[in-house]
């Protein structure tokens, strides 16, 4: 399995603006393309030096394969979506990562 993870930088004035398009709109968006099985949004409990605020939405998917059919067909469409709606009020980088390895507390 690999991870799909965006990094955003967002300013504070625009942070529960952004927080309920990405709820409401953006991953749900993401997730209809039927390349991702899943997402999981974190707060980045970092304070920039830049201001803002940061959060990292990972997107697990099954290949590689479908990843880059995400960037052929649907990658474009999307960014221009959160590039508009909040242009110049962002910064963001995509990584790619492969899972290695998952443990669980035996315990829980």
């Amino acid at each position: 399995m690999y991870i799909y993870n965006i990094t955003t930088n967002i300013e504070a004035s625009e942070e529960k603006k952004w927080l309920d398009w990405m709820h409401q709109t953006h991953i749900p968006e993401m997730l209809a393309t039927g390349k991702f099985m899943s997402a999981k949004m974190c707060k980045v409990l970092v304070k920039e030096d830049m201001g803002g605020v940061t959060y990292s939405v990972q997107y697990s998917v099954e290949n590689l394969e479908i990843l880059k059919t995400y960037y052929e067909t649907d990658a474009t469409q999307l960014k221009n979506k959160a590039n508009s709606k909040f242009a110049g009020k962002f910064v963001y980088f995509e990584t790619e990562m492969q899972l290695i390895d998952k443990q669980f507390n035996a315990t829980n």
